[in-house]
This record gives C-alpha cells, sequence and structure tokens, in this order.
C-alpha cells in the first residue's frame, strides 16, 4: 500500500516514514518545507529518506487546495493517511496566529476533503496535541477529560481539527484516528523544543530560560515510542458499526511526568557541561504540568512506551554532537 505522510520532512514525520519504509510500505510525503525552524535539518531528513526505493516526495502545501488536489489526481494508489503537517509551537501562537488557522484548521480540512474524495481510503490518522487539555487540573489527563477550554491559539487549532474529523467521520464514515503527543524529543528533533534549546544554549555558553522558575513538570515522550503508537494505530482503523462515528481520540505519552530540572540535569549530564539558568515567571498559554493516561491506547493498540529520560536523554544528546559535529 501507499500511505501519505504530510509533514514528511519534519520531525515526527521523519521518524513515522523510516518506520513505514523499514516495514516494506511506500511512502509519499508531502511538506511545504516551512522555515519555521532551520530548513537545513528538514533538507537533511528529506536526503536520508530519499535514500529509500519506496520514497517518494511532493513539495506542497496540505492548506493549497489546487495542489493537494493535483497530488490526489497524480497518486490515486494512497489508501492511507498521516496528517503530521501543522504549524507548532504554543510561544509562537501568540505572535503569529494566523500560520495556526491556516496549517492546522485549512490544512487540515483540505486533507479531510482529499479523505473524502478517496474510495480507497482505510484510514486518517492526524496528529493532535496535549495542549488542548488547557489548564487542566486533574492528572493524570485523560480523553474523557473535557477540553472546551483551550488557552492557546495554537490548542483551539488542534482542537479544531479534533471537531472537524469527527464531523467527517459522522457524515462521511471516514475512519479517523487523533493522537494527542505529549512533549516528544529525541535524534533529528525540532530546535524549537526543550532538548534542543538548552543544548544550544549550553554548548554556546549562554544562560538557559527556564519558565515558571523551573517549576514544571512535563510527559516527556521518545521518538521511537511515539512512532511505534502512531504506526500501532494506522493498523487499527476504528470499525464503523453503522451507529456511532468510526473516530477515536488517544494520548500518546510516556505515562510518566518528570520534573524539567531533572530532564534538564540529563541534558547537562550527557553534554558533560553545567548550565547556567535564567528563570522566568510562566509563560502566556503554557501550563505547569502534563501527564498522559495512556490506557485507552494500551487497551486498543498494546502501546507500551518503553523509553525513560535516563535513556532517550542520551540518546538525542549523541545525536546532538554528531550532527553538529562536536
Amino acid at each position: 500500500m501507499t500511505i501519505l505522510v504530510t509533514g514528511a520532512a519534519g520531525f515526527i514525520g521523519y521518524h513515522t516514514s523510516l518506520r513505514l519504509l523499514a516495514r516494506g510500505e511506500r511512502v509519499l510525503g508531502v511538506d511545504c518545507i516551512s522555515p519555521y525552524y532551520d530548513v537545513r535539518l528538514k533538507h537533511t531528513r528529506l536526503d536520508h529518506l530519499r535514500r529509500h526505493e519506496g520514497f517518494s516526495f511532493v513539495q506542497a502545501d496540505i492548506a493549497d487546495r489546487a495542489a493537494m488536489e493535483e497530488v490526489a489526481r497524480t497518486h490515486s494508489e494512497v489508501t492511507a493517511y498521516i496528517n503530521l503537517a501543522a504549524q507548532a509551537g504554543v510561544r509562537h501562537s501568540l505572535t503569529a496566529p494566523f500560520d495556526y488557522t491556516h496549517s492546522n484548521i485549512e490544512g487540515h480540512l483540505v486533507m479531510l476533503e482529499m479523505a473524502r474524495a478517496n474510495p480507497k481510503c482505510r484510514h486518517f490518522v492526524y496528529a493532535s496535541s496535549s495542549s488542548v487539555y488547557g489548564a487542566n487540573t486533574k492528572l493524570p489527563f485523560s480523553v474523557e477529560d473535557r477540553v472546551d477550554a483551550p488557552i492557546s491559539l495554537y490548542a483551539a487549532s488542534k482542537r479544531s481539527g479534533e471537531l472537524m474529523s469527527h464531523s467527517y467521520s459522522h457524515l462521511f464514515r471516514i475512519p479517523t484516528t487523533g493522537l494527542r503527543f505529549f512533549t516528544v524529543y529525541g535524534p533529528w528533533g525540532r530546535p524549537d523544543m526543550a532538548a534542543y534549546l538548552f543544548a544550544d544554549a549550553i554548548v554556546a555558553g549562554q544562560p538557559i530560560k527556564v519558565f515558571n522558575n523551573g517549576d514544571m513538570r512535563r510527559d516527556f515522550t521518545y521518538i521511537d515510542d511515539i512512532v511505534s503508537g502512531v504506526v500501532g494505530v494506522l493498523d487499527n482503523p476504528p470499525a464503523d458499526d453503522g451507529k456511532t462515528p468510526p473516530c477515536r481520540l488517544y494520548n500518546i505519552g510516556n505515562n510518566n511526568s518528570e520534573r524539567l530540572m531533572d530532564f534538564i540535569g540529563l541534558v547537562e549530564s550527557s553534554l558533560g557541561r553545567k548550565a547556567t539558568y535564567d528563570f522566568h515567571p510562566m509563560q502566556p498559554g503554557d501550563v505547569k504540568e502534563t501527564y498522559a493516561d495512556i490506557s485507552a491506547i494500551q487497551r486498543d493498540v498494546g502501546f507500551a512506551p518503553t523509553t525513560p529520560i535516563s535513556v532517550g536523554v542520551p540518546n538525542f544528546i549523541a545525536w546532538y554532537k554528531q550532527y553538529h559535529g562536536l
């Protein structure tokens, strides 16, 4: 089969594409190569993917209806979609809100229409975010919790994708599954995420920005575990009983809420350098703690994360050193 992966030049899209290719699938990657962060990293990821015979690539913006209609016309062999393309980042949404409505709402709708028009579509999997839980104080976060009070536009845009997907499953019986990712990190990670930002600052001898004076916890999830969840879900589309919409939502996390300062300590020890800290209050739109209840995806797909931060952070730093020639 051929699986269309959007955001293929991105962090999760790259690793997901590699896993699918490794098991013999054909992958059609789509990415607009957004300059949100250094595009050289994206092009290097693509160079690695292009070494695989089963990979093909189209540079296109998923919110460009004409471009995506052309992709659909010329690639009728696609039977499933993994929509990972998105404008990410809570803090960026404070200053560039229209980037989020463009990619995460308009782009998501274009992809749903693409799946709707494809009679071969067996599953539409897409990225959501733990940010949809807003300022929820009940821990761990469960997919049964209310998510109607987002505290950032990013969160609101990802919740919009969930609601649109539900409506398309109801109206057009498209099997859809949304994945609420919890703080993904690992080799080939995004430079705007905590692990990369901390490593960059420490190597440059600059202080690292630590928000809420360090009193934060995150369910840090290693990329290999995330991909296992994505592929496991892809292989298990929701059944259509003709009564309820064939749609599901899952948390994908490590099922552990780690102290931010412990995570920073592992970055320091893996680099063999101490950081200096620049403490700040909580950023608007941010939350103090995240913690994923993964019982639903464990039950339905057998998802079981295996990588603690004591293993994952050194793995990331080993890649970081190699990539930057340190």
